[in-house]
């Protein structure tokens, strides 16, 4: 006789940074087990509490959910959503509510889940407290962690959500379009789907998301407009890269994150990523690429030895798609050129920070000699 299949858990948590991921988690929990249960007697319970007060009466609100036996139908199911007092702020730390919340793991411990099932979403969860190691024991824990511009990997999983989604939608999108997608996104899983849903609206019966489309239709996050002023200084367009100088430099009086020295800093950065993959293709260990997918092969096929230890000097530590959209960039500049702009950028860098001159004006002439073909 073959194994009898695994009871699904009555007692879920599903927890993590990624309130988008957590909330579509839970949503997919919440729906399933109403459709399994059948019933009307389901139960929703928001736990969002800004004091102890608030998450003093949702923990009493879910006591008396839990012991409320169902009338219609034969099982009942609770989704305490949006959970704020199960991590280390004020609220969670408060004694009333660490009382509270301990007193309700073990209640949660010797509950009979005959015919009730328990979801519990929530933000930050402090994994050490006794909450989160009784619902391991007695149930089942899902972690979701936000995608980050610091993850060695969000490119490939950040497209592999948004081709999941395209999917999900009867839609195809093209390779260059699904990488300009992810680019101008960033790791923001909520925005990349609103992105997908906003594109498969656009090309109706077309069936297949193009890179044009890409380009009119999303939305540029804050660090892709910070990518357009190095991909114009790439293209060698001028008019373009002092276009997107002037909407930075007007940006900057909105957004004290922002400074002419941090655009500099930008700029050198491409110029050194330009640099280093000119010397990788005249030595041989790169080869000019269209593909995506080859042009990754390509680079893990380059020998360890061949590249400084130093990460600050090493294109194997760098994203590995900044390198791919630079690669065609490099025809625009002989090496020469690429020495002499890295030269300006750090004698510009000099000016900003030793004299009185107006930055706009420090970094157009800085830029019109770089790019012009004149110089």
């Amino acid at each position: 006789m073959p194994p009898n299949p695994r009871p699904q858990p009555a007692l879920v948590l599903v927890c993590g940074d990624d309130d988008f991921a957590v909330g579509r988690r839970a949503r997919q929990l919440y729906d399933q087990w109403c459709a399994d249960a059948g019933g009307f007697d389901h139960e929703i319970l928001d736990a969002r509490a800004s004091n102890s007060g608030e998450a003093l009466r949702a923990i009493a609100r879910l006591r008396e959910a839990l012991q409320t036996l169902p009338f219609f139908g034969q099982a009942k199911v609770v989704w305490l959503r949006d959970c704020t007092f199960l991590g280390e702020d004020r609220t969670a730390g408060a004694k009333a509510v660490t009382e509270a919340v301990a007193e309700l793991a073990q209640e949660l411990k010797a509950f009979a889940w005959d015919n009730v099932r328990l979801l519990i979403s929530a933000g930050k969860v402090d994994k050490r407290k006794v909450f989160y190691k009784t619902i391991e024991k007695a149930g089942t824990t899902e972690s979701y962690t936000a995608l980050a511009f610091e993850d060695k990997d969000w490119l490939p999983r950040a497209e592999s959500f948004a081709r999941q989604e395209t999917q999900a939608r009867q839609k195809t999108i093209a390779e260059e379009a699904l990488l300009e997608l992810v680019q101008t996104v960033g790791p923001d899983l909520r925005q990349l789907s609103h992105e997908v849903e906003k594109l498969s609206l656009y090309v109706g019966a077309r069936g297949e998301i193009a890179v044009a489309d890409v380009r009119m239709l999303v939305t540029r996050q804050k660090h892709a407009r910070a990518f357009a002023l190095g991909d114009a200084l790439g293209d060698r367009d001028l008019p373009r890269l002092l276009r997107t100088l002037d909407e930075e430099l007007w940006g900057m009086k909105f957004d004290r994150e922002k400074s002419p020295i941090g655009f500099l800093y930008g700029l050198i950065a491409k110029v050194r990523v330009l640099l280093f993959l000119k010397e990788l293709l005249r030595l041989g260990l790169l080869r000019p690429e269209r593909s995506y997918d080859r042009f990754k092969v390509q680079l893990g096929g380059i020998p360890a030895g061949a590249l400084p230890d130093d990460r600050r000097y090493n294109p194997l530590a760098m994203n590995p798609y900044v390198l791919f959209k630079a690669l065609p960039q490099t025809a625009n500049y002989s090496t020469a050129e690429l020495v002499r702009a890295m030269e300006r950028l750090l004698r510009c860098n000099l000016r900003l920070v030793s004299s009185s001159l107006d930055d706009t004006l420090l970094l157009q002439q800085t830029l019109v000699e770089i790019v012009g073909r004149n110089h």
